[in-house]
């Protein structure tokens, strides 16, 4: 699988936002195909309609399954029998029913082995509401439907900026009594594998963001970073996990020590991605951790208010496919430098010399 084409699975988001328009310029760049086996999952009459609105080079092959895509070609999955209609800037039911029909389609590919990884382009979280979806997001559904059991951690990545959440798709009301200290340490714990794993980073340095302003103060603010976060910390620390903290976010990120660190561990979801978009929006990539499937998606949303411009920067999403590769790639080596581990050797003291027992087994020692 090394030196094979990675395949590419790409879910069409909301058709009425600006999904096609950055997976369409994504690979225009001929290169694209040379990297992987791009397949989209959605509908060629609606791409063949933004196509021709954006006035787009990009040519595509349509196919009834991942099965059938041609290496160096752009494929299409139709998963829709349905016309649907293409009316951009608006939020409309049957966009987010195209949208859905489109992720279903992928991840049954996905778990029949016809696809490595996915990147999804945005949804409207609203409109893809119904009783398949009921759902914060992509993050959550992804987790149900092919998790495995495992829980996930949201990433938004550029570079060597990494923000994780500890909580993401919650109301601020609710926020406070979702923080505890087995939630922290989950996410640490995820978080300390992926960085290892999916990014080949030995001895991962964490920073953990404080849930109050200034840290509580001691208190005076707050109890959780007292009661809560640093003993998560403590246990995290105990177990060998290099994580530090929990900082007050302001003065973290407002000079700049986020640079010192390999990932940053957020409470929840504004504290972590206003930041980041602030400083990464271009190029930003949302990843999901600690699945078996590797998922990623543009760090922006549906952008209706540029729909059919022709504006889009398409930097975001082509990030996120490069990401995909690379994380699955990681994986890959990862997986082969375990299945042969060295194995342990004893000695034998006997007199004044050492003897090397290359056969003996840990329990005769």
């Amino acid at each position: 699988m090394e030196n094979q084409k990675i395949r590419v699975g790409i879910t069409q988001g909301d058709i009425n936002g600006i999904g096609y328009e950055v997976i369409l310029k994504t690979f225009a760049e001929p290169m694209m195909c040379e990297l992987c086996t791009p397949i989209i999952y959605g509908s060629p009459k609606v791409a063949a309609y933004h196509r021709k609105a954006l006035d787009l080079p990009t040519n595509f092959s349509i196919v009834n399954s991942a099965a059938d895509a041609q290496p160096g070609k752009l494929s299409i999955v139709n998963c829709s029998d349905d016309e649907v209609k293409v009316e951009l800037s608006k939020a409309d039911p049957e966009a987010g029913k195209a949208a859905l029909s489109a992720l279903e389609r992928a991840l049954e590919e996905y778990r029949g082995g016809l696809i490595d990884v996915l990147v999804t382009a945005p949804i409207n979280k609203h409109t893809i509401q119904s009783d398949q979806f009921h759902f914060p997001g992509h993050t959550e559904y992804i987790e149900e439907r092919v998790g495995e059991g495992r829980k996930a951690l949201m990433i938004l990545m550029k570079d060597d900026f990494r923000m994780a959440l500890v909580t993401t798709h919650l109301p601020v009301s609710q926020i406070a009594q979702a923080i505890t200290k087995e939630a922290i340490e989950e996410k640490l714990a995820i978080f300390n594998r992926s960085l290892k794993v999916d990014f080949d980073i030995s001895a991962p340095r964490i920073a953990v963001l404080a849930l109050n302003p200034h840290a509580g103060d001691q208190g005076t603010l707050g109890s959780e970073e007292e009661q809560i976060i640093r003993p998560a910390i403590e246990s995290m620390r105990s177990q060998g996990v290099l994580c530090y903290g929990p900082y007050a976010a302001d003065g973290f990120m407002g000079s700049g020590n986020y640079t010192h660190f390999d990932g940053i561990l957020a409470m929840y979801h504004d504290q972590g991605l206003a930041p980041f978009k602030a400083l990464a929006m271009d190029g930003g990539v949302n990843y999901t951790a600690g699945l078996p499937i590797v998922r990623t998606s543009p760090a922006h949303g549906t952008a209706y208010d540029i729909a059919g411009k022709g504006v889009a920067d398409e930097a975001s999403f082509r990030q996120a496919v490069y990401d995909a590769i690379d994380i699955f790639r990681n994986r890959l080596r990862d997986r082969e430098r375990h299945v042969n581990p060295l194995r342990k050797q004893y000695y034998e003291k006997r007199d004044d010399s050492d003897k090397l027992k290359l056969d003996a087994t840990e329990e005769e020692n």
